[in-house]
């Protein structure tokens, strides 16, 4: 994973581009492994780490009428975060988490190792995905770490 974050980190500084993380269920991993890497001051601007709803809504302006229809490990959650990551940093790409890492908390609709992720950058369209991960709760969140980091370097090389 270093060798990824140190390629991001060239690609940000060649683009002059400062990144932000919002984390639910991977709870300020991304921003561990972007910080483990020295001088990764000159690119990653902060990172949020937003477990509960309310977190979502009062640090990144997740309306709670999303939250209530569509429940935190959504589509609609998860873009409204990287946006709100956008507006209240210095940012110009986000990338944030949102899922079930397990043990429990799964449904039939979100099982066990469904993680949605989200990339925004200024003035383009929000990127998402979703994935189900396999395995116990340290693999599900350490996969999604993994995909996080990918997708900032995809979205830096667009």
């Amino acid at each position: 994973m270093q060798q990824l974050v140190s390629d991001i980190g060239r690609q940000a500084v060649a683009e002059n581009v400062m990144i932000a993380t919002a984390e639910s269920c991977t709870g300020g991993w991304i921003a561990q492994e972007i910080t483990a890497v020295a001088g990764s001051s000159a690119w990653f601007d902060r990172g949020f780490v937003t477990y509960s709803n309310q977190s979502k809504h009062e640090m990144l302006g997740v309306a709670e009428q999303t939250l209530e229809q569509y429940g935190a490990v959504s589509e609609p959650v998860v873009i409204e975060m990287a946006e709100g990551v956008l507006l209240h940093s210095s940012a110009q790409l986000s990338v944030v988490t949102s899922g079930v890492a397990g043990p429990g908390g799964g449904s039939a609709e979100k099982p066990v190792g469904t993680v949605w992720f989200a990339w925004a950058v200024r003035d383009k369209p929000t990127r998402t995905a979703v994935f189900q991960f396999n395995g116990d709760r340290e693999s599900v969140r350490k996969q999604a770490v993994r995909v996080a980091l990918e997708g900032i370097l995809q979205n830096l090389t667009l």
